[in-house]
């Protein structure tokens, strides 16, 4: 991936909550849990809940090497390198691509001391230490990285999750190291697994990332593509979604999406992440950009002789990975401060129908409300962040609230696919489902509609 220069000054700090979760048959438990264990080789360290399992090897850049939910793990990791380190005076400018998901800064490139330029710097693949913040009801652990003399920066990560739900949260931190002011971009950086599950020999023909377009656009078409095919057919626009069906073409497009949430969809097997950060309203995105998706695979390059061919397909130098991304604004720096990027991850079910993502969860077949003869039928599909129940709230033509109806049990494990009849009186204009978490904790609406049928039964 590739990023020009841009520079302004913009004090942040991004600020979520969060929670996760681990296994194929969640039971009851209360509680998550930190251990060590080898993953691949590597010296690691793995927090998990009855939902999720993330897995850390610190000596690779501090790196989250792996994420399972409900068994499915959604990262890639490197064949090439698997049980290997190669330290940054051993990589000697290259860059060691374990896999993975990380943070690193941007922009991206050699034009200046305000550009970094990718390779494998302390930054990128220094040992990071690891330490333990809290364990029990919520489990949150602390890679520290090692400062980078290039670009004057000093990562940090605290990664958290709870023992009620799938849900991760991501606090990164930047600190300048310097003795003078810098200005950085901090980009969340997560590849995705594009191999066939079937056969890796093969690439996922039916794997999907969304984002909402910007309707007030500074780019052509809602986005840019800054690498690769302007005209690549993984690319299209729906319902003010970005979609990227996922081909074997390298390709780099930027968004501006103020939206705060990305999905990746795995169409074969219903497995979804959604990606959310805060949108600063306003701020200096690195050129415009607050969404990036790089898809790796091969390119059209011209010979000397400038006839054009195809780069090399095999997929030990070009693996079936995209990365989904996640910028923050620029922000300068004085000597020793430090700005914070939040982010949260939540693993759900969903098929490549997707709506929407709202606070409960995704959106795949939009509710509907239907009377028919005094009785209400629901309907639609969904994929929620927490375990709960569906609720309906019922209103009427004054948007007066005439009564709620306790609907189904949801599970973040389980699609959902709502298909129930409720008695009501025909006054009811409006439905709004929610889901309630097992707390009781209202988590927001999946879907808010206008009964149609009304004058049935009259």
């Amino acid at each position: 991936m590739k990023l020009t220069a841009v520079s302004c000054y913009l004090a942040f700090a991004l600020v979520v909550s969060s929670t996760s979760a681990q296994q194929s048959a969640p039971t009851p438990s209360s509680s998550c849990q930190i251990h060590a264990v080898v993953f691949d080789g590597w010296q690691a360290q793995e927090l998990a809940n009855e939902w999720v399992k993330l897995t850390f090897v610190p000596q690779l850049g501090g790196r989250l090497m792996q994420v399972s939910f409900n068994g499915h793990p959604y990262l890639f990791v490197n064949q090439v390198y698997k049980g290997k380190y190669i330290s940054p005076a051993e990589a000697a400018g290259r860059w060691i691509n374990y896999g993975g998901d990380k943070i690193w800064p941007l922009p991206e490139g050699n034009d200046d001391e305000q550009h970094w330029t990718g390779a494998s710097t302390p930054l990128d693949d220094g040992a990071y230490a690891f330490s333990i913040l809290s364990q029990n009801n919520r489990c949150t652990v602390r890679l520290e990285g090692p400062p980078d003399p290039p670009t004057g920066l000093q990562y940090t990560r605290e990664i958290s999750i709870g023992s009620d739900s799938p849900e991760i949260f991501f606090h990164a931190i930047t600190r300048n190291i310097t003795g003078h002011s810098i200005a950085w971009s901090v980009q969340s950086v997560s590849q995705y697994d594009l191999s066939d599950a079937s056969n890796p020999n093969h690439y996922n023909h039916d794997f999907w990332a969304y984002a909402p377009l910007n309707p007030r656009s500074s780019y052509l078409n809602g986005y840019h593509v800054r690498d690769g095919l302007a005209n690549d057919p993984s690319f299209s626009v729906r319902d003010g979604l970005f979609r990227l069906n996922w081909r074997y073409l390298e390709n780099e497009v930027w968004l501006d999406s103020t939206a705060g949430w990305i999905a990746l969809v795995d169409g074969a097997t219903h497995y979804a992440m959604v990606e959310k950060t805060r949108y600063i309203e306003g701020a200096d995105y690195p050129d415009k950009a607050s969404v990036i998706f790089y898809k790796n695979g091969p390119t059209v390059q011209l010979n000397a002789q400038g006839m054009p061919y195809l780069t090399s397909k095999n997929l030990e130098e070009t693996p079936y990975y995209m990365e989904a991304e996640l910028n923050s604004p620029m922000a300068v720096l004085a000597p020793g401060e430090t700005y914070a990027m939040d982010s949260y991850w939540f693993p759900s079910r969903m098929s490549p129908d997707l709506k929407t993502v709202t606070d409960a969860g995704l959106v795949g077949r939009p509710l509907a409300a239907k009377n028919s003869a005094g009785k209400l039928e629901l309907s639609g599909s969904f994929g929620v962040f927490f375990p709960g129940a569906l609720k309906a709230y019922l209103y009427d033509e004054g948007g007066a609230e005439t009564g709620e109806v306790s609907l189904q049990s949801v599970q973040p494990q389980d699609p959902v696919q709502l298909s129930q009849t409720i008695t009501t009186t025909k006054s009811v204009a409006r439905v709004s489902v929610h889901l309630i978490d097992s707390s009781g904790l209202d988590r927001g609406a999946l879907g808010e509609v206008v009964v149609t049928g009304r004058d049935e039964g009259r």
